[in-house]
């Protein structure tokens, strides 16, 4: 098992980082966001709260891939 910090700021990077990463491929599958809520049918606020880092819910990123 890896070790990892003793503080919690690797979440919130971690968090980015996804987001970072759903943004890229919808954006390199030449999907609007209006297009990737309606195919995982999940609403724009949450698409946006993934992309931008925020807490979502395993269920969430499993509808986004």
């Amino acid at each position: 098992m890896r070790d990892l910090p003793d503080d919690n700021n690797w979440i919130p990077e971690t968090r980015r980082a996804i987001g970072n990463r759903v943004r890229t491929e919808r954006e390199r599958q030449d999907l609007t966001q209006e297009l990737d809520v309606l195919a995982a049918r999940i609403d724009r606020v949450t698409l946006w709260r993934v992309e931008t880092g925020e807490e979502s819910k395993l269920g969430t990123l499993l509808r986004i891939a």
